[in-house]
């Protein structure tokens, strides 16, 4: 993306909708705007007995939380309740949800469409002629997934490709599950902080009045020091961690390799391509499921009915009939096996109950919002935390990254905390690229690390799917990493947060409004 051109339809569509939302209808709570955090708190709580104490890694069961949740938080609404139900309703058709949950499905069906073509093999025989150890893997994914995501300009599209695809591959030649885990989570981090097309630098870039590619070339500095400590970081984790315990895995890494899988590497260099040149990441992806999908036939690494199959009763004459089709096959009557399959099913099925989720967090956000929640909390920081400069960046460093505690989808989290962002900044003549540095970073990096984030469970969601599948039979419950193991190893999240809190306590790397000016950006 060049810097003068506009941000996307579907940004300038999240900031409206943003804005809407502060004007909108307010709701008055019993306890005050306080008690507009309670849907989202309760959730948090939730979450963390359910996957933290219990260990229980079942989005479907914090869907069931934050149902619960939104219950809870109506009771101390005042008035009929019809500004709280009518608030959900907003929350869950906001654009902003509607994007993570679109760069989802397509991604999930592109990283099961080029699994089924073996890509995963192709990756095992390449680590075992080039003598990948185990040791390596987790470093070599990090710096991989990092390239790919800021490439694409998604985290969570990255996430999901590469837990579906690199992520058992490591395990087959002996990386440990946790540490992988974390460093695909980490090179998601890298990409959606320093892409061009990423949602979250366009918004970071267009709510502190800056131009993308200043913000972009302004913000290498911090993330390649994260990233350089986070490489070394997952060498020496990936030295003293155990690897996966994995029945006959000598015979499986044998039976696992396919050179010719590596053909989907064109896949994803299409992807990229596609990307880089500006086009939507749906269009994007949609050319590599086409190119992996006729690769897959052309080389036989799978068939049509391996993408999509239909499995029809066998009473029904018209589907017996039809039944020589690639795409169609019959079973016996009443058989649970009747329904569609194939990557492309399971690649969207798999992440229906987070999808779910995704639209009741946004909703319990927006009451936060039209309860006055978010701007008492930003009140309080502006009046009587942030009273000179240092203390003013820090405030913005830990408030960003509080508010992206609570809301687990990046972007939407991004948007919430934006306009005090700017108000912080602007009363301090804070430079608007220092500013969008600060909240983007931290966006990226805490939307990749806790339990309930967004970026955590839609690997999590992606890693169930392995499980009993077709193509990787040996991939079994117990290798699953439960999202509550995982946050200390996110590496460059972690460092990228730490970066920017020393750069705000210290004054490493600010710049004031009269120290640089931006390019023209767009005005939205």
């Amino acid at each position: 993306m060049v810097d003068d051109e506009p941000p996307d339809e579907a940004v300038e569509e999240e900031l409206a909708e943003a804005r809407r939302a502060r004007g909108g209808s307010r709701i008055e709570f019993y306890g005050g705007p306080a008690a507009s955090t309670i849907p989202i708190a309760l959730f948090i709580v939730w979450a963390i007995v359910q996957s933290g104490l219990f260990r229980i890694g079942d989005t479907t069961g914090l869907v069931a939380g934050m149902l619960l949740a939104l219950i809870v938080g109506m009771f101390f609404a005042k008035g009929d309740w019809k500004t709280y139900a009518n608030t959900i309703f907003d929350g869950m058709t906001q654009r902003v949800a509607a994007t993570a949950i679109v760069a989802w499905l397509w991604a999930g069906m592109f990283a099961d469409t080029i699994q089924a073509g073996q890509f995963v093999s192709g990756l095992v025989w390449a680590a075992d002629a080039l003598s990948v150890s185990g040791t390596l893997f987790p470093a070599i994914t990090f710096v991989l997934a990092a390239l790919l995501a800021t490439g694409i300009g998604t985290g969570y599209g990255t996430t999901i490709a590469f837990t579906g695809l690199f992520f058992p591959a490591g395990l087959l030649v002996g990386a440990n599950p946790v540490l992988l885990f974390g460093a695909i989570l980490s090179g998601a981090v890298f990409g959606d902080n320093l892409a061009p097309v990423s949602d979250t630098t366009i918004v970071s870039a267009v709510t502190q009045n800056s131009d993308i590619g200043g913000v972009v070339a302004s913000r290498f500095k911090y993330a390649i020091v994260a990233a350089v400590l986070a490489f070394v970081g997952y060498l020496v984790a990936g030295s003293v961690m155990p690897g996966a315990d994995i029945a006959a895995s000598g015979a499986v890494l044998g039976d696992e390799a396919e050179p010719l899988g590596l053909i989907h590497l064109a896949s994803i260099g299409v992807v990229i391509f596609t990307a880089v040149r500006g086009r939507h990441i749906v269009e994007a992806v949609s050319w590599g499921i086409i190119v992996a999908a006729i690769a897959n036939v052309a080389f036989g690494l799978a068939a049509v009915s391996d993408m999509i199959l239909f499995r029809a009763p066998d009473s029904v004459a018209l589907a017996d009939s039809l039944s020589w089709l690639p795409f169609l096959t019959t079973v016996p009557a009443g058989s649970d096996q009747v329904g569609v399959a194939g990557s492309i099913y399971t690649g969207a099925a798999g992440f229906f109950p987070l999808i779910v989720l995704t639209l009741l967090i946004v909703a319990g956000a927006r009451i936060m919002i039209r309860g006055g929640g978010f701007e008492a909390i930003q009140d309080f920081l502006l009046e009587r935390v942030a009273t000179n400069v240092r203390r003013a960046e820090t405030t913005m460093v830990l408030g960003t990254a509080s508010v992206n505690a609570m809301i687990t989808i990046n972007t939407a989290a991004e948007i919430a905390i934006a306009p005090y962002i700017a108000r912080i900044g602007e009363r301090f003549n804070i430079n608007g690229y220092r500013r969008a540095n600060i909240l983007d970073a931290n966006t990226s990096a805490l939307g990749y690390i806790f339990p309930w984030a967004g970026g955590v469970l839609v690997g999590y969601t992606e890693m169930q799917g392995l499980v009993g599948s077709e193509e990787f039979g040996w991939f079994t419950r117990e290798l699953l990493v439960n999202p509550a193991e995982v946050w200390p190893f996110v590496f460059h999240g972690w460092l990228l947060f730490g970066v920017f809190l020393v750069s705000a306590l210290t004054g490493f790397g600010l710049e004031y409004v009269s120290d640089r000016e931006s390019e023209e950006v767009a005005r939205v």
